[in-house]
Parts: C-alpha cells; sequence; structure tokens
C-alpha cells in the first residue's frame, strides 16, 4: 500500500497482503451502498379498522397501487450518528418496489469505527404531510472476525417500527438462529460464489431456475417484509485490525507493558443472509512460537553482551553521536517501548548511565529479564550504585510491569524521601500499587526456580504502614483507601487489602494512645454506615423532595441517632477538622436523581462545614480526577503559579458512596437565569465603584476569576474531561471558578463534537470579551500552565497508570488510559508548537455544542418550574 494512503487506512490491514492497484483507494474512498429492493406483503387493513379510524384510508398501503415508499438511512456508531440522514429521490413503482439507487456517505471507509451500523427505515404515506414507518431495521457493517460486509444482503424489517440504532439494537437485521427456506438456501449461494461447493453448468442452471421458484412462492406467502441491500464487492476481505495474542509470559521483562489482551469476544451479530461472499476465510491461528525471539537475533544478543560484561564497560562513555541518541530515549515516555538497537546502546554505556538518574527505568527495560546473568548484574551490581531517582520514575517502577521485587524495593526506598505531604498526593496510587505486590507474589509459585526473577516481599505494606501509623492525617486517609478496597466484590483483592488493614490496626495499637486514635477510626466508619443507612432510606422512598428535607432533619434531631451531638471526631473528608455534631436545621436534600444530602456539621472551634453525602454513586471516579487537580496545583504552584485551583475534597467512603466538601457557589446556568451575566453576579457580592477596569468588581475577585477559569481549563483538558454544561460550571461569590460532576473522563461525552478546551460564551463575557486585557492574561496563564505540566508529564502519567486496575468505570473502558492522556500533552511538540496547538484549541468554537447548552439550560429550567 503506497505511503499516502497507509498513513490514514486504519482499519484494513492490507500492507500484510498482496493488493492489486485498483484496490489501494479503498482508504480515502467514500463509503457507499445500494438500496436495492423491497419484498413482501402488505397487508391492507380491515375495513372494520377503516370505520374506527376513517383516517387509515388515507394510508399508502389501502392503494390499488404500489404506494410511494421512500427510505431514510443514516450510519451510526456507539449510539451517536456519524452522518446526517439520507432519503432516497421521488420514484414511482409499477410491480415492485424495487430502487436500485447507489448512496454515498460522506464518511471514509478508513474512517469506520469497529461498532458502525446503518439504520433503514421504509416509510409510506399516512395522510396529507404524513408518514408512517413500514419498518425498520438495523444492519451491523462489520461482520465476523472483524471484516468489512459486502455483496448482497436481505434484511428483516420490523414492522410498524423505526429502526433505533442502538449497540443493542431491538431491530435487528436478522434474528440470531432463525432460518427459513429462502435463508437457507441464500447460505448455499453464498458458499457456491465463494467456492466452498463444486461448480456443474447443466445442474447449475437447473438449481438456480429452480430456487427462482422457490424464492418466488415464498414471498407470496411470507408476511414478513425484507429489504435487499448491496455493499460493494472487494477482492480481498477488508479487515478493522488485525487481533493481538497473549505473549509468552515468561519472556515479559519486568518492565515490560502488561500483556495485550484478547480480542473481544464477538457479541451476536444481527448478521444478514447475503449472496455474495460476506464471511470470508479469515481463521485466528495462534503461533505457539510468536513470543519467542529470533534465535539468530537472540544468539547475536548473546554473543554482543558477553562482550559487554568485563571492565572495560566500566570506563566506556559515549561518543557525541551516541549521546545524542542516548538523550533522545531518556526522553522517551513511559509508555513508548525500546526497539533492540536502542536496548543494546543503553546496556553497552550501562554503567555511565548510572550517574543519569532518568536512565534507571530505560535500562530495566533493556535487560533480558529471562537470562539470569543480566537481571544478576542489572539488579545485584548496577541497581544498587544507581544514583538517587526523581519521584514519577519510582513510580513507574511500582507499577504493573515490574515483577522483579528487588526493583520494586529500590522505588519504595526512593518513597521514603517524600514528606508527607508529598506522599499524600501519591497515596491514592500506592495504595493500588499493592495490587501489583501481590500479583507479583501469586506468581512466585508459576515461575521456574531457575529464574533469576525474585518475587520476595518489596516492602510497600510496611512503608505505607509506618507513614500512616507516624502521621494520623496520612494514616486516616490511608484507612478509607484501604476500606473501600476491602468492601469490593472481588474476593481476592478484598481479602488482601483486608490483611493490610488488619496489620495496620494493629500497629496503630503499638505506638502511645493508640487504643484512642484506633477508636477514633471505628467511630468514623460507625458515622459513614449511619449516614449511608439514612441517605439509602431517603433516596428510596417515594416522599417528594420538601418531605425528604423534613425527615432527614428530623433524624437528626432526634437524640438517639447521636449525629446532632457527638464526642469530637476528626472528619472522614478531613481529618484535619474536628467536629461535634449535625446542625439539623441547616440540612438539606439535593433534588436530583441521587437524593444526596447537604450536612452541615459543627466544629469544634465553633465554624462550620458542609458537606454533601451520596449513597448509590460510585465517587471513585471524582476523587481521582479532584486528586490529579490538586497535584497539578501544586505543581503549578512550584513554579509560582497560582492559578486558584484549590480543588474541593472529594473521599469515597464505599464503592458506591462517599462524600464531598459543599462550596457555596451557582452554577452559571442560574447565574444568568439571576443576574443576567457573571459580571453582575460579582458585582453584586463584592462591588468596587472606585475601581478602574474590572466593571464596578474588586480587583482580586476578577483576578481570582480570570487564575480559576485559566487553570481549570488546562486540567480539565488534560484529564479530557466530559459533559461540560452551564450545570457544572459554578462559580463561587469571590470569582473561584471550578467544575463538577466528573463522571465522563478520558475523553468520553454523551454529547458528539464536544470541544477539547470548554471555555463558554459566559466565562469569556465574564473577562470583558476575547479583545479585553484580562481575556489576555487568561490565555498567557493557559499558556503557562500548560508549559509547566508538559514538565510533568510522566509523573502524571504513571500516576494514572497505576490506576488501571481500579475499577474506575472510564479508566477500565480505556485500557490504554496512559496513552489517552500522553496525546494531550503532545511531548511529540516543541514548547513553542505545543503552545500553538493549544492556543488553536482554545480559539475552536463548538456551535453545536453552544446549541446544546442551550437546550440543556431550557430543559432545566422546566424541571425547575
Amino acid at each position: 500500500m503506497d505511503k499516502d494512503h497507509r498513513d490514514d487506512f486504519t482499519f484494513a490491514r492490507l500492507s500484510d497482503l498482496k493488493v492489486p492497484s485498483a484496490f489501494r483507494d479503498l482508504a480515502g474512498a467514500d463509503f457507499n451502498l445500494n438500496r436495492s429492493q423491497l419484498e413482501g406483503n402488505r397487508k391492507p387493513r380491515s375495513f372494520t379498522e377503516v370505520l374506527e379510524n376513517p383516517d387509515l384510508k388515507f394510508h399508502g398501503v389501502q392503494s390499488s397501487t404500489l404506494s410511494d415508499l421512500y427510505v431514510i438511512c443514516q450510519l451510526i456508531a456507539d449510539n451517536k450518528p456519524l452522518t446526517i440522514p439520507f432519503r432516497t429521490s421521488f420514484k414511482a413503482f409499477k410491480n415492485a418496489y424495487i430502487w436500485n439507487e447507489w448512496i454515498t456517505f460522506p464518511i471514509r471507509y478508513c474512517d469506520l469505527p469497529l461498532s458502525s451500523q446503518i439504520t433503514f427505515t421504509v416509510w409510506d404515506i399516512a395522510g396529507p404531510r404524513s408518514a408512517a414507518p413500514v419498518g425498520g431495521t438495523t444492519f451491523r457493517l462489520f461482520g465476523k472476525k472483524w471484516t468489512l460486509r459486502r455483496g448482497k444482503h436481505r434484511l428483516l424489517l420490523w414492522p410498524g417500527i423505526e429502526a433505533d440504532g442502538c449497540v443493542d439494537s431491538a431491530t435487528p437485521s436478522k434474528i440470531p438462529g432463525a432460518t427459513d427456506e429462502m435463508g437457507r438456501l441464500e447460505k448455499l449461494v453464498k458458499k457456491y460464489e465463494r467456492g466452498d461447493l463444486p461448480k456443474s453448468e447443466w445442474l447449475d442452471k437447473i438449481t438456480f431456475r429452480k430456487m427462482e421458484e422457490v424464492h418466488a412462492a415464498e414471498t407470496q406467502k411470507s408476511e414478513t417484509l425484507f429489504l435487499y441491500i448491496d455493499l460493494p464487492r472487494f477482492d480481498f476481505p477488508v479487515i478493522f485490525s488485525e487481533p493481538e495474542y497473549l505473549t509468552n509470559p515468561t519472556s515479559s521483562s519486568a518492565l515490560s507493558r502488561p500483556p495485550l489482551p484478547l480480542p473481544p469476544p464477538t457479541p451476536t451479530q444481527p448478521v444478514s443472509t447475503s449472496f455474495a461472499s460476506d464471511n470470508t476465510h479469515l481463521w485466528s491461528i495462534i503461533d505457539p512460537e510468536i513470543a519467542r525471539e529470533n534465535p539468530v537475533e537472540d544468539k547475536h544478543r548473546r554473543l554482543v553482551r558477553s562482550h559487554r560484561s568485563g571492565p572495560y564497560d566500566r570506563e566506556l562513555k559515549p561518543n557525541a553521536k551516541d549521546r545524542d541518541n542516548i538523550g533522545e530515549i531518556l526522553n522517551y515516555a513511559p509508555s513508548q517501548p525500546l526497539s533492540p538497537e536502542e536496548k543494546d546502546l543503553i546496556w553497552k554505556f550501562r554503567f555511565h548511565l548510572a550517574r543519569d538518574k532518568r536512565g534507571l527505568t530505560k535500562f530495566l527495560k533493556a535487560v533480558t529479564w529471562r537470562d539470569p546473568s543480566e537481571v544478576k548484574q542489572a539488579v545485584e551490581e548496577l541497581l544498587p550504585q544507581w544514583t538517587e531517582i526523581d519521584m514519577d520514575d519510582a513510580l513507574e517502577l511500582l507499577g504493573p510491569g515490574t515483577v522483579d521485587s528487588r526493583v520494586r524495593a529500590f522505588a519504595v526506598k526512593q518513597l521514603m524521601r517524600a514528606d508527607d505531604d508529598e506522599l499524600l498526593l501519591y497515596l491514592l496510587q500506592l495504595v493500588q500499587a499493592l495490587k501489583f505486590e501481590n500479583a507479583a507474589t501469586d506468581q512466585r509459585s508459576s515461575r521456574s526456580a531457575t529464574n533469576a526473577i525474585s518475587y520476595d516481599d518489596s516492602g510497600l505494606t510496611d512503608f505505607l504502614v509506618s507513614r500512616g501509623v507516624q502521621n494520623p492525617l496520612l494514616g486516616n486517609r490511608l484507612y478509607w483507601y484501604l476500606m473501600v478496597e476491602v468492601a469490593l466484590e472481588d474476593k481476592v483483592i478484598s481479602k488482601m487489602f483486608g490483611r493490610v488493614v488488619f496489620k495496620f490496626m494493629n500497629k496503630i495499637l503499638e505506638i502511645e494512645n493508640g487504643s484512642d486514635r484506633r477508636e477514633l477510626l471505628r467511630r468514623q466508619g460507625q458515622l459513614v454506615e449511619t449516614l449511608a443507612k439514612r441517605a439509602r432510606e431517603l433516596r428510596t422512598s417515594k416522599d417528594g423532595t420538601g418531605k425528604k428535607k423534613e425527615r432527614l432533619q428530623a433524624l437528626l434531631a432526634d437524640s438517639k441517632n447521636n449525629l446532632s451531638s457527638m464526642a469530637p471526631l476528626p472528619l472522614p473528608l478531613n481529618a484535619q477538622i474536628e467536629i461535634i455534631g449535625i446542625i439539623p436545621e441547616k440540612s438539606s436534600v439535593f433534588k436530583s436523581a441521587m437524593y444526596p444530602l447537604l450536612l452541615y456539621f459543627q466544629c469544634s472551634d465553633g465554624s462550620e462545614y458542609p458537606v454533601i453525602f451520596k449513597d448509590g454513586d460510585d465517587m471513585r471516579q471524582d476523587q481521582l480526577v479532584l486528586q490529579m487537580f490538586t497535584l497539578m496545583d501544586r505543581l503549578l504552584r512550584q513554579e509560582n503559579l497560582d492559578l486558584k485551583l484549590t480543588p474541593y475534597a472529594v473521599l469515597a467512603t464505599g464503592p458506591m458512596q462517599g462524600m464531598a466538601q459543599f462550596v457555596p457557589s451557582k452554577t452559571i446556568a442560574a447565574i444568568v437565569s439571576e443576574f443576567g451575566n457573571v459580571q453582575s453576579y460579582l458585582k453584586a457580592n463584592f462591588p468596587d465603584e472606585g475601581s478602574v477596569g474590572t466593571w464596578g468588581i474588586e480587583p482580586g475577585v476578577i483576578d481570582t476569576f480570570v487564575r480559576s477559569c485559566a487553570g481549570y481549563c488546562v486540567v480539565t483538558y488534560l484529564l479530557g474531561v466530559g459533559d461540560r454544561h452551564l450545570d457544572n460550571l459554578l462559580v463561587a461569590p469571590d470569582g473561584h471558578f471550578f467544575h463538577v460532576d466528573f463522571g465522563y473522563i478520558l475523553g468520553r461525552d454523551p454529547k458528539p463534537f464536544p470541544p477539547a478546551v470548554k471555555v463558554c460564551k459566559e466565562m469569556v463575557d465574564g473577562m470583558g470579551g476575547t479583545q479585553s486585557s484580562h481575556y489576555m492574561r487568561f490565555k498567557s496563564f493557559c499558556f503557562t500552565a500548560f508549559t509547566i505540566l508538559r514538565k510533568s508529564a510522566n509523573l502524571i502519567l504513571n500516576l494514572v497508570v497505576l490506576m488501571v486496575d481500579a475499577n474506575i468505570p472510564d479508566i477500565n473502558k480505556h485500557r490504554d488510559v496512559q496513552e489517552q492522556i500522553q496525546e494531550k500533552f503532545r511531548l511529540d511538540l516543541t514548547e513553542e508548537e505545543a503552545i500553538k496547538h493549544f492556543e488553536m484549541l482554545l480559539n475552536e468554537t463548538s456551535y453545536f455544542t453552544v446549541m446544546l447548552d442551550r437546550i440543556h439550560d431550557l430543559t432545566q429550567q422546566y424541571w425547575r418550574t
């Protein structure tokens, strides 16, 4: 395949086939099909039905001649339209419904997703300026073994309904297991055309003549409607992608990526009957030696590296060219694998690299972990003398790809240099890293005794327990992170974390006042359990929101529940806050699907701390997003850039419950409805008539608004936060702008065509418009923040990778989460090019999204009233 087409031809892996030149333009070709004909009997309405509903006499089916049917089709994937609906042109039918019309969709073959399907709905006249559906069907474009369908297909029409186009369609083009006589014959024709059946010219003529008679008879007596379509035929099968199979685990390196999963099982496909070659001769054959290296290359590696194990290597230094190549390798992202040549280069200068803190992770990737001599030299000789590494590299070594416990122990030793505040930023991921410790330990029994890799305990559990015991704030957060894992349905993981909790609680008893501290943790759990029970009762009751609020306040005020007054207790959400009760009269219930509770906690210092408590909602994803925001805020502050992010606190106290800090604020939708615009809202709270250039608002408030808008634009872009509308963009009275509701991340969005960077018109107007000096400062803050965070891309990527097994919804859907986020940083660009790229994204305006925001706002206003 020529290079110009190979780059954008993503689903047809033709580079491995001998392809005729006429087929090479498929990547750039538009997708098309031919609407052939409609077969089956349409029974008119009975005389009784027409009497009961006289309008039925205007329906086309009541006509003595063939009515003017037309078909509307649309290309859909993942429940979202890929093209606008297409309607067939007018045609006067005489003896049969035959369109014989080619339709070309404005989308290239290479852009078709694997889940692509076409909806067909046949419409008939239902009266003046009205139409009724004759039937609908949904046809999948990719069949078994991920091959593009081709040739002629017979689609079952579901009478009286439109095609739905859903992933689990209620109008499939074929019912699995249901085969009529014509369907059986058509399968035989398909085999015949493929060459699976021997050909005999004189017998074939007789057979096909007989089949035509059977087809006519079946059509005459059938009450089912079928729509026939023709898809383009190709000389070779077109495959979406080739499946990647599991590799031999014994050959994986200690820092290699985890094995790729087997292709997902093919769902129950609404495969239609076809005349032409649809199910191609594709067989999945797993080569048992695919994981083994080429013996010639393996011999070459052992010969080359055997000469590089002597004293000479210790003094070896790279020349200018090698130094440049090594520098380029050291700048690779954590997910980028090394080529054999790059591995040999790193191994050659391994002693020289031991002085470079960036070189350890690349060196470990260059080690052949099935070679005992290399493993012994790498782990026992070089690793102990390697210079101290940065935290991002230490976190990478604790990831799922590192198996050798000595390497993991080295990473734990580096973590000991972190103070408690820094460790708290990584604590959520370090708890998840315990799963990979357990996986390494479990593999010990299945590995060969002669293997040089060590599967002993790395000490990560002891390190986390020790630091949690020393610092009550860190220990409180560690306790709740562990308890969430204990509550999971996975019994193996739950049991493993249960042992860690047991060890942590016993270690607490060994310190002074340990029993008191353990009692505080027990009371926290009791408080959360009580609140969850009450929240569940209110959520499942059929009372209105007002009645739920009254019941909540009554429950809180009841002294039997010990909620309005209690002994001093650290708040689970923030152990620095000591609470002594909940204020019943200020507490309330939000009007939303899960009816979360708004609880005002009375603090021991006389202040109040409002908290939102949810039951029935998974808050672990929100917890992760807010933790990443906090980390990014700290990285920016370290570079003296304060963007006023101040993320609110979130804590998941269970797989389906949690609490979040409540920040008094208003949504932009509410601000626009009540005040007209953001400036009027800020002026009402912090007026300053003497200010210049801030529209009568205190300058500090405008500055906070501009900075926080810039901060959240960058951090939400990097994490791919979706579903951004005016009801989850909030502004506090002091100008702090922030986002809530992180149910969609990593580029997922329920709305089509979302902008990469969310900057709504109301935000820009709050800064004075695109020509104002404040908007220029906003863009400058965005560029600076993006540049600073790009320098810490490896840290952010490694933290996210540690969450791959955390059962967080969007991360489970995207196993290539590291690549998803890495793409946002554009590490392939220079700093200047990256800034220009971000500016282009910032200037993009999705008018479709603006329209959806308006529709959403009107819908919310309707429900509020």
